[in-house]
């Protein structure tokens, strides 16, 4: 089948989690021969982002690390829509895109395009800017794939779409995957983004306190950060790295003990049982997670099995201080969270669930087009 997906970044993961799925289905969907071709508006935020701080080298340096991922890179007031769909089986549109576009891609499919048409939400705007969600005419897709059964019962009940699926994100398991024999350089390493505000409290709690109370070696990346942050880092004794290309994630977890995932605020709050994608990958990689406090309402892990699980930041320092001292504690938890992806979390188990949705689609067509 021919895939067109329309992204927010294909190339930048710059403040962009959205792009570590999308590179690994991409890759799983090619590898069982199927065709995907990706667009992206050139100049978008995150690209831009990532130019101004890491250089345009960055983008070449995708391009050596993803060979045969590119996407075509479009101006939003000339894009050729009938050319970008022509030959599609499949096209799924992301919600970090311009409204105009998700609106004239359903215009295409109602005036009779062939194609199966999906809406792919990652996101917390949901909850967050409800607006600007029920803004975007969804009336010609075919469903909605929401990243956690919250977010697909919130379409349901305010009728954005006709329907929608739970699809999580996954490890890319062919880029995180153990890497055993590195050298240690710390006690404790974080990859994650400060964003806008949505855990600012939690990180100093989760993260910052314990880190200051063990006097970890600990290095943190990441994008966004404002000054008062970076003051809060240097203050804990910890070392800010800043950007972190995606791919270099594996390496970072190989050399370092521990991690923390500290989920942001509308993940513990409104949309429980989301874990976003960084805990998919951590777990991927073999690296023992403890994670602040969320829950797993869908069961996707084995909490206490699969990572532990700190209350407060009394208990973060206690989890961290007993992982790096009990190497059988380490060791197990590592053990079950790699297992766990393995069996249930990879890009090939939601290609799996993709294919399975597309083909009820295309055994549903004939039906209704014989009901009309």
């Amino acid at each position: 089948m021919r895939f067109v997906y329309f992204t927010h970044s294909l190339v930048s993961d710059w403040n962009h989690g959205n792009a570590h799925f999308l590179r690994g289905v991409i890759r799983e969907l090619t590898a069982r021969g199927h065709q995907v071709q990706v667009f992206e508006p050139r100049n978008g935020w995150s690209l831009q982002n990532l130019i101004a701080d890491q250089g345009a080298e960055a983008v070449a340096r995708f391009a050596a690390v993803f060979p045969g991922f590119g996407s075509t890179s479009y101006d939003p007031a000339t894009l050729d829509l009938d050319r970008a769909l022509d030959g599609a089986d499949v096209v799924i549109v992301h919600e970090w895109n311009d409204h105009d576009l998700v609106a004239n891609i359903g215009r295409k499919r109602a005036a009779g395009g062939r194609f199966q048409l999906l809406f792919h939400d990652t996101h917390h705007r949901s909850v967050t800017d409800p607006k600007s969600m029920a803004a975007y005419d969804l009336t010609a897709y075919d469903g909605v794939l929401a990243y956690g059964a919250v977010i697909r019962e919130i379409y349901l009940s305010m009728g954005w779409g006709r329907r929608a699926w739970t699809w999580h994100e996954a490890a890319d398991t062919a880029l995180f995957r153990p890497l055993p024999g590195r050298p240690r350089e710390g006690d404790l390493v974080w990859v994650g983004n400060w964003g806008d505000g949505e855990r600012s409290i939690e990180l100093g709690e989760f993260l910052l306190l314990p880190i200051r109370q063990l006097k970890l070696k600990a290095r943190i990346h990441g994008v966004r950060y404002p000054a008062d942050a970076k003051a809060a880092i240097a203050l804990a004794g910890a070392e800010y790295a800043g950007y972190l290309p995606n791919h270099e994630a594996p390496e970072a977890f190989a050399r370092f003990p521990v991690t923390v995932h500290v989920p942001r605020r509308p993940y513990v709050e409104t949309l429980r049982g989301i874990p976003t994608i960084r805990p998919f990958e951590a777990l991927a990689c073999g690296i023992p997670l403890v994670c602040s406090p969320w829950d797993d309402a869908e069961g996707l892990f084995r909490p206490g099995s699969d990572y532990l699980i700190a209350r407060d930041g009394t208990e973060m320092t206690k989890h961290l201080r007993d992982v790096l001292n009990d190497l059988d504690l380490a060791a197990s938890l590592a053990r079950s969270g790699y297992e766990t992806i393995q069996s249930r979390h990879t890009c090939g188990h939601r290609v799996d669930e993709l294919l399975e949705i597309c083909r009820g689609l295309k055994q549903e067509r004939p039906l209704l087009q014989e009901a009309r």
